[in-house]
Parts: C-alpha cells; structure tokens; sequence
C-alpha cells in the first residue's frame, strides 16, 4: 500500500518517523539525513545483527522488533521498505488501522529530492562506486552538498551519507543545495526521484523477475532519463552499449537534454586514456583534468571516477565557477577514495601455514558483467596473487536468464568455488530450473577448477585446503581470496580467516 498524495514536511524537526525495515542500506541512508535534520527516529527490522546497526547505534537508535505497538501515537510517518507490507507487517497493518501516511522508501527519497538540486546516479552497474565517488569529490569543495550512497563509504566516515556546508538543518533553501543520490531501477523506483542531472553508468539485462526483456528495462531507463527538466544533463557511459542505445533513444525524444558522454569511446571534456597501474594506484587521463589516479583496483571503476569528476564538473559550472579551478582538490578527492562496504572492500589479511600472505576481499559483484570486470581489475592490480573466488548467484531468476554468461565471467580468478543460490523472497525455489550445483557444471565448460560446496562449512574447508598448499612461482606475493555475490557467503572469508588467524597463534 502506498498513498500518492503523501508529503513530507520541509521542516523536519521534532516529526516523529517511523521506519520499517530501518536496517537496509538505503533506509539506513535515509535514517542519517533525517535525523541530521531534526526528526524523531525509531524503527523496526528482524533481530539478525547487520553492519547498518552499528550506524543506528551511532545515531542512538535500536531497531526494535516488528509490532503494532511500535506505531505509537507521536508516530506522523512511517516510511518502509518495499520487502514489507501492510498485509504481513503488524506496524504497516497498524499504521493503516492508525491512519498515518505512509511512503515507500523510493517515494520518501523523491520527496527529499524535490526539495534541492537533485542528481541520481542509476545503471546496472556501479551506482554505489559511483556515487561514493561524487560523495568524496564534493567534500573537497565549497558546494553545500548532501549525498546518499546505497552502502557505507569509508571516506564519508564509514557512513551511507556526506554532508557539508548546507545553509540549515534541511535542504528547502532550493537551488544553492545540491542533492545527489542512487537511484535504484528495480520495479521502477527511481521513478519517484526529481532529477536536474543523471549519470547513468550502464544498461543490460537484469532483474529478469521484474523486467523479462532487454528492452523492458532500458525503457525504464529512458522514462526515467526523460523526467529531466529542459536543458537537465544525461551524463552516459560512451564504453556501455546500453548506455550508449539508452542516450540515443533520450536524444531523439527530447533533444532539449544534454547527453554528455564519458569513457574511452567519448569526445570532449570527459575523454578517458587508461593508464598503468603501479604502487598500488590505477593512473588515468580525462582530457578536461590531465592525468588523475585512484587507488581502488579496475578499469570499471576508473570509469565510474570519470563519471564522478563528469557530474561534479558540471555542478560546478552550475554554480558558477570555473571546474579547472578545483582540478587539484578533485585529484585529491580520487586518491582518498577508498572503496565502500562489499565493494571491493578488503575485510581483512593473514597467513597460510605454508607463511604466505593471504589478502581477504568481499565484493557484492551479483551480475556477469559485474563478476568479470572486477575480477579482471583484481588480476591487474594483484599481479602476483594466485585469486580464489567464492560465488554465490543471487535470484534464481537471474542465474537462469543469464546462466553462460554467469559461467564464463571466472576467467580470471585461478580456483572457482560456488555456493548453493541464494534465492529471492519473491521467489518460488521449489519451481526454479536451476541450482548452484547446475552453474557449477556449466562452469566446468569455460574454467579448469570450478569446486561446488553448497554450504559455507564445506566452502571454508575447500578454500582452506587450496590456501595450504603454495601459491606457486607465478604468484609469489601469495594469494587473494575474494568472496562475491549479493547473499551472504561473506561469511565463507570470514570462517577462513579466523581459522587461519587462531591456526597461527
């Protein structure tokens, strides 16, 4: 259930929200700028420990159970995750018995858009990379800026938002506070976002449960580019080929917005010329800046800090000022971005028995495209590591859809371990065509050692023994193991880790 006609206060302080399902990412984001200005939070979510509590204690807020008796008589709004509803969630079915307006989270974030110079960051790929990576920008500068990132960035301060200079407690003085956010395709929920610029990184099949065709989900992309003001700025991967079809299409509809492409294949400003990779940074050129450098592994994510210093340029310009002016603080602004959680994050080190050095990455790479790019940054910058990947595919849906291109996308990681699917609560597993175990087979096809271990037991046990036997004169600097994916077999690094770390004491 959703009320159209909803609307939320520019004024914040003392209005009691209430948010259900208070400890996903992006409500957790929500959470931050609300509270900064001003409004009573409480929430509810289910008891199992995630990192976002650690944000909600920050905050001084606990999570409490689901119950009608959250839904107090304070409560003005309640704003919930689109995993709830009324019919099954006892504070929805409250509210509603209550009356009180009720938003969901994709309505709430558009809501606070309206209220500044908004910027979405949308793509199928590296929207939280992306918008981390503006986040850290902006704060190298003299813009009054609020950013809201879909995971925590360690360079906001290991929390999901940025905030600097606004001229009060929210962001209804209009035009001089800019906005930017990610913005979420599935089911459509960018929709509700107010948009002056848009980056868009990329387009391709996915959410197959929600978007059956290619076309489907480029559509949502276009409409949604389409909600741009006149002489608003879709600012598009030119190295994307949906991105590149999805900007075209805009083109033709509404030749009043500016379609400003960056990447390798682009013309002008934002021209990008890969570089090496050495000392631990990715060196690159955008033609309007000279050479830059970042210090995360891959050439995805060197285009998303293209794409970043794109959109910070033109707000720039926007607020009249020169971007050539802030070149230097922009530089500085790519070497201390340092990742975000489950993106490339590295979680922790240890030794083998044998006293090589083991490097633990996690990373929420769930689509093929997303698996073989990042893998292919990690063989780049860890030259002299022998790559372990633990895998788990997210969605049936997905993996049946995509199942050869998720089979081939290992290339580049040296062992392959796959876990059981980790299925969608939209799902029906009982109907599904295909299992981990049948990803691991069509695995087999394209990659010389694919293990499948259903559980993260049997994973840590089988990653374990490949950790105790040598790296190999190959790879003398030891190994990285990597856990990916959007379900939880994090925990298969982390049962490796603690194994090696009490084996060592």
């Amino acid at each position: 259930m959703s009320l159209e006609k909803v609307t939320l206060p520019s004024d914040f302080k003392g209005v009691h929200i209430h948010f259900v399902g208070i400890k996903g990412t992006g409500m957790v984001a929500l959470v931050e700028i609300l509270h900064a200005r001003g409004a009573v939070i409480t929430g509810s979510d289910v008891s199992e420990r995630f990192y976002t509590d650690e944000i909600l204690e920050k905050l001084g807020i606990q999570a409490l159970p689901f119950s009608e008796k959250n839904i107090t008589d304070s409560v003005s709004f309640v704003i919930y995750s689109s995993a709830y509803s009324p019919e099954k969630n006892p504070d929805l079915a409250q509210a509603v018995k209550k009356s009180i307006p009720m938003m969901l989270y994709s309505e709430a974030l558009g809501a606070i858009s309206g209220t500044a110079y908004s910027c979405g960051i949308c793509g199928v790929h590296g929207k939280t990379t992306t918008t981390g990576l503006t986040g850290t920008l902006l704060k190298q500068l003299d813009l009054p800026a609020q950013v809201l990132a879909g995971s925590i960035i360690s360079s906001f301060g290991n929390s999901c938002t940025m905030s600097k200079g606004l001229n009060s407690g929210n962001c209804a003085s209009g035009a001089k506070n800019y906005f930017v956010a990610e913005t979420c395709e599935y089911q459509r929920h960018f929709m509700s976002f107010c948009p002056q610029k848009i980056i868009l990184t990329s387009v391709e099949s996915d959410h197959q449960d929600y978007y059956p065709t290619y076309n489907d989900i480029r559509n949502a992309f276009v409409d949604y580019a389409c909600k741009l003001p006149e002489n608003g700025q879709l600012i598009y991967c030119a190295d994307d080929n949906g991105a590149v079809e999805t900007a075209g299409i805009v083109h033709e509809k509404r030749p009043d917005i500016q379609c400003i492409p960056y990447g390798e294949k682009a013309e002008g400003d934002y021209a990008l010329t890969f570089g090496k990779v050495e000392g631990g940074k990715h060196y690159f050129t955008v033609k309007a800046f000279g050479e830059c450098a970042l210090c995360v592994p891959g050439n995805h994510n060197v285009r998303n800090a293209t794409a970043a210093l794109a959109l910070v340029a033109e707000l720039l310009k926007t607020d009249g000022k020169n971007p050539l002016d802030y070149a230097e603080k922009l530089k500085a602004g790519l070497v201390a971005f340092a990742g975000g959680k489950r993106r490339s994050e590295i979680v922790g080190r240890a030794k083998t028995s044998n006293g090589q050095d083991v490097i633990f990455i996690d990373d929420y790479g769930h689509h093929p495209t997303a698996i073989k790019t990042t893998l292919a940054g990690y063989r780049d910058f860890y030259k002299k590591h022998k790559i372990i990947v633990d895998f788990m595919s997210h969605t049936y849906t997905r993996t049946a859809a995509l199942l050869e291109e998720f089979a081939s996308s290992f290339s580049d990681a040296d062992e392959v371990i796959l876990n059981k699917i980790y299925g969608s609560a939209r799902e029906d597993a009982s109907c599904a065509t295909v299992t981990g175990e049948t990803l691991a087979e069509h695995a087999k096809k394209y990659h010389s050692s694919v293990h499948y271990c259903s559980e993260f037991e049997q994973a840590a046990e089988e990653g374990f023994a490949l950790l105790s036997s040598d790296s190999g004169n190959e790879y003398p600097d030891g190994f990285l193991f990597v856990t990916m994916g959007a379900g939880d077999n994090w925990k298969v690094g982390k049962l490796i880790l603690e194994k090696l770390r009490s084996s060592a004491s």
